[in-house]
């Protein structure tokens, strides 16, 4: 019942581990508002009767003589502070404070730039390679990557797709090039600025298969509107069998670079 409300305002279903208590949250949130909706509406319109002009033609500016209002409102503080201390600050904490580690985490970078998202993934090694701003080249280095880190040599990148295993924590590194942007992923209720020379990391374990938008959730210029990317959750196996080959196209592509003989001129240089 308390999830019915969040259906009704048309909200995307969760699709994440955490999302679940976020969720339960948000309802009680909404019946609450709900109820203070119908409540005060009431009041007003039981205000307007009895103290309309034709009854009351001359105001009185002594007040109420009771103190049910100032009781409703003490009770409006109590639940609210419910909410916050019972549920909003242990599960920020749980989030902010308690990142999985283990074999089974995924690592990934989410690079946002105007305006479209590139995805980087840690990969067979499980270690993410480290990226500089100052090595951005738009057609040879997208995401600034320092290939000289031993970790980057099998890391792959799929630009315009975050795809993800089901049942696997995920833990994002959010970064951008140009201005603010916010990794907004809705259905794991998940969301992140990318701000520039600003390291920012958030993490969710999937829950659900599927296909949903990645919009931008930070006004980032004239083309925020189209700054849309795919998140895709599929299968452990099936997600295992594709990070496998993608890692090892990228190892096997930096090894043939690396094997390029050395030109007179690039000595020289």
């Amino acid at each position: 019942m308390i999830s019915d409300i969040n259906r009704a305002f048309g909200q995307t279903p969760v699709a994440s581990e955490h999302g679940e208590l976020l969720d339960h949250m948000l309802g009680l949130l909404h019946w609450f508002m709900l109820i203070l909706f119908i409540g005060w509406s009431c009041f007003l319109i039981y205000c307007f009767y009895k103290f309309r002009s034709d009854k009351n033609p001359k105001a009185h500016y002594s007040g109420a003589g009771h103190s049910a209002s100032h009781q409703i409102e003490i009770g409006v503080i109590i639940v609210e502070a419910i909410l916050l201390l019972g549920f909003a600050f242990p599960l920020w904490s749980r989030q902010a404070d308690s990142y999985p580690t283990g074999p089974d985490v995924v690592k990934m970078r989410a690079m946002g730039e105007k305006f479209l998202w590139n995805f980087q993934y840690a990969g067979d090694d499980k270690n993410l390679g480290i990226w500089d701003a100052r090595l951005v080249d738009p057609t040879a280095n997208p995401l600034g990557r320092d290939m000289s880190d031993p970790n980057a040599k099998d890391d792959f990148v799929n630009p315009g797709t975050m795809k993800l295993p089901l049942g696997r924590p995920v833990i994002v590194d959010v970064a951008s090039k140009d201005v603010i942007h916010n990794l907004a992923l809705v259905p794991m209720r998940s969301a992140q600025d990318a701000t520039p020379g600003v390291k920012a990391h958030m993490w969710f374990t999937p829950t659900k298969t599927g296909t949903w938008d990645i919009i931008c959730g930070q006004l980032c210029g004239p083309g925020h509107a189209q700054m849309k990317a795919q998140l895709e959750v599929i299968s452990a196996d099936e997600w295992d069998a594709w990070a496998k080959e993608m890692s090892k196209g990228a190892a096997d592509s930096v090894a043939k670079q690396e094997a390029k003989p050395v030109t007179a001129e690039a000595k020289a240089q």
